[in-house]
């Protein structure tokens, strides 16, 4: 009778063993998946920002290529004065300004 006892005893005390370590196992697995997926969305959302980026980049960079062609284009007297008799509707002496609308020409 003691021996089935001592064994009944032996075996609770290894499956209760068990079934903690098991429990532990499951928590720092658990733990891990978590901070795993945290990492995974953190860097699919930087990811996404850098392209947003480099796509505004891109934009810029194509931005100061026109303003630096426009500041080339200002340097020039002959363009300056035709851009502000355009724009302005400035005359020279002798000139009559006529403005034509702007819109959908039908044909």
């Amino acid at each position: 009778m003691k021996k089935k006892k001592k064994k009944h005893k032996r075996l609770k005390k290894k499956t209760f063993r068990i079934f903690v370590f098991g429990f532990i196992c499951l928590v720092i697995i658990t733990i891990f998946m978590v901070s795993v997926s945290k990492v995974i969305v953190e860097i699919y959302s930087k990811n996404k920002e850098k392209e947003e980026l480099n796509n505004k980049l891109v934009e810029l960079k194509k931005e100061e290529e026109q303003l630096t062609i426009d500041v080339e284009k200002l340097k020039d007297p002959e363009y300056v004065a035709r851009y502000l008799r355009e724009k302005f509707f400035y005359s020279t002496d002798g000139e009559y300004i006529i403005r034509i609308p702007k819109g959908n020409v039908e044909e």
